[in-house]
């Protein structure tokens, strides 16, 4: 898959620069030429980005998986349409590995990944490695392998051979259908509306009789107003605790179809950048781990209980 090591070449750039910014050697910032294209090139991939198309119930997923020297990439899709794109690059150890446990890597990747789409559900998988989909036949196995192989074995999924040239991928991004429009211009009318309500919600709260109650603890004085009348604490928004504004942003940010239900950490460094509350990291992982969902996909990682056998009673002499 072309597109994924495409774009896997372009974001290497940015991660030698953020390398150098971390080395304690004192490695000099280098933003040059290749930096520079690299980035206007990746920018203007992602403006233009194609329509996702949301998930319509829990069959027919299909994933394209694939890797490079570089990185690991696969698509989710369903019935021709788009719902999910996913990429990484490799880890250190990672780079030392054949392309047979790369190949193997990128489909665990995909099944870690979206877990909550295809745990419990038939889906097929395709890889251009043509030895993939006989894994389950292989004998000779290491260790590393033999994990994968197992975590396999907890989805209901069949690896099938793609062929490089049959390019189905991007045969389904040129099939772009309004209705994906129409979802996200419903999306934001819905939300045109919350900074206005998240205004009026602060004015409340910092009323004298209502301070104690968001437990601000001195930091209101550090509260700066925006131009547009929204409070903000280190150019982040505010948001108080009375009006259920909080519940209202996290389920945004985990529940909907968009969010695709991210771990506690993530979901913390996604709102941190535009939001701000006390306690908020606590709060969000409180809100995590009473979803539902994620406690019904959550990787077990203890040993089944052995089958409860009820002790013989004692004779007693």
């Amino acid at each position: 898959m072309e597109p994924v090591e495409s774009a896997a070449n372009l974001r290497s750039q940015f991660h030698e620069v953020l390398r150098s910014r971390r080395s304690p050697i004192g490695v000099p910032f280098c933003w040059n030429d290749k930096q520079e294209t690299a980035f206007q090139t990746l920018k203007k991939a992602l403006c233009s980005a194609h329509v996702l198309s949301l998930p319509e119930g829990t069959e027919d997923f299909v994933d394209f998986c694939d890797a490079s020297n570089q990185g690991l990439g696969c698509v989710l899709m369903q019935r021709g349409k788009v719902i999910a794109y996913a990429s990484r690059q490799l880890k250190a150890h990672e780079v030392n590995y054949t392309t047979h446990e790369l190949e193997l890597g990128a489909v665990v990747f995909a099944l870690k990944i979206w877990r909550h789409y295809l745990y419990g559900t038939k889906c097929t998988i395709f890889t251009d490695h043509k030895s993939l989909p006989h894994i389950f036949d292989q004998k000779d196995l290491n260790m590393r392998q033999r994990r994968w192989v197992e975590l396999l074995s907890d989805y209901e999924c069949e690896i099938r051979y793609h062929p490089v040239k049959a390019n189905v991928v991007a045969d389904a991004l040129s099939r772009m259908e309004s209705s994906g429009r129409k979802v996200k211009n419903q999306t934001m009318t819905i939300y045109s509306k919350l900074p206005m309500q998240i205004r009026e919600a602060q004015f409340e709260a910092l009323k004298p009789e209502n301070v104690s109650i968001e437990a601000l603890r001195g930091m209101e004085k550090k509260l700066e107003i925006r131009g547009d009348g929204v409070y903000c604490f280190m150019d982040q928004i505010w948001i108080p605790k009375s009006g259920g504004f909080r519940e209202i942003v996290m389920e945004e940010a985990h529940k909907t179809r968009y969010s695709v239900h991210p771990s506690s950490e993530k979901m913390y460094l996604d709102l941190k950048k535009q939001y701000w509350w006390p306690n908020m990291k606590a709060e969000i992982a409180t809100f995590v781990g009473k979803c539902l969902t994620c406690a019904k996909v959550k990787v077990e990682y203890q040993k089944p209980s052995g089958l409860l056998q009820q002790p013989e009673i004692p004779e007693w002499k």
